[in-house]
């Protein structure tokens, strides 16, 4: 590869990535002529090198009825074809709740470590795949919740939950602490609400754990209940209901947590809050 301009050498082992055959003008078509196949995939046990033997168009290709002989035949063994299907379910939900490629490929690689001590053996797939994807959010550091993740599964909430303590049992793995930071950031941006609001939101969940203000509570309800309480004390308020219907929550569960936290208001808002003469105003639920 050679400059045109000054004659510069710019590369003398160039590797052609194009086809390897010339393609005419009247002999184009929509196949590419390349013989380069599919990525390898490690996660499966033969890299995904299997062969599919395509349909034949002569007479010896067809019984005597007009079957196809050589329909679909492929050499791919039952666990890889489970492992397929589990990574396509995983990579759609990923999808679908826009999470990279990074968290779909560690869910897929928790899916065959469990795909592999069958010790789920008898559990849907789906559950499990799903599960994995719940897990692969937590060790990332992005987690999600149940709710999100079964909006985007085919299985319930309940099932996920059972086959995810089973899988942290069976493959003696630990997740994070959810924290009431982990959401709030997501949950505000979704909510329009300005950087000043967000930052009061998470002084008060943190302020309210670390003063034992909602004991037993969720992190989730308690970063609701406290995004509720810096809303109100704003010019962008927010009502339960907007809310619930961003964090998955119900508008009782935020308006119990609220109640714990509202008696001690004054002293869960960061002292240099923009509306100090508005926390007097805030609404008793």
């Amino acid at each position: 590869m050679i400059c045109p301009d000054c004659g510069l050498v710019v590369g003398d082992r160039v590797i052609d990535v194009g086809s390897e055959w010339r393609t005419f003008s009247n002999e184009k078509s929509t196949k590419d002529a390349s013989r380069v196949g599919a990525a390898e995939n490690p996660l499966l046990e033969g890299g995904d090198l299997s062969t599919m033997i395509s349909m034949g168009t002569g007479s010896a290709s067809f019984d005597n009825d007009g079957k196809s002989i050589y329909r679909n035949r492929r050499q791919m063994n039952s666990s890889d074809r489970t492992l397929m299907m589990a990574f396509r379910e995983i990579n759609q939900m990923a999808d679908r709740l826009n999470l990279p490629k990074m968290i779909a490929d560690r869910g897929n690689m928790l899916f065959k470590q469990v795909h592999e001590g069958k010790s789920l053996k008898g559990r849907s797939n789906d559950a499990i795949a799903s599960a994995c994807l719940y897990i692969a959010c937590r060790q990332e550091g992005v987690p999600r919740t149940f709710k999100e993740i079964c909006a985007v599964s085919k299985v319930s909430k309940k099932d996920i939950g059972r086959v995810f303590k089973l899988i942290l049992k069976t493959l003696e793995t630990s997740v994070e602490l959810i924290t009431t930071g982990d959401f709030m950031s997501r949950f505000c941006s979704n909510l329009a609400l300005p950087t000043v609001v967000q930052k009061a939101a998470t002084h008060i969940a943190k302020k309210a754990v670390d003063m034992d203000l909602v004991p037993g509570r969720s992190p989730i309800s308690v970063a609701a209940a406290a995004i509720y309480m810096a809303s109100q004390a704003s010019e962008d308020k927010k009502s339960q209901k907007e809310i619930g219907d961003i964090a998955g929550v119900a508008e009782v569960t935020i308006r119990q947590s609220y109640k714990l936290i509202y008696p001690r208001a004054e002293t869960l808002f960061p002292e240099d809050y923009k509306y100090p003469s508005l926390i007097a105003l805030l609404p008793q639920q």
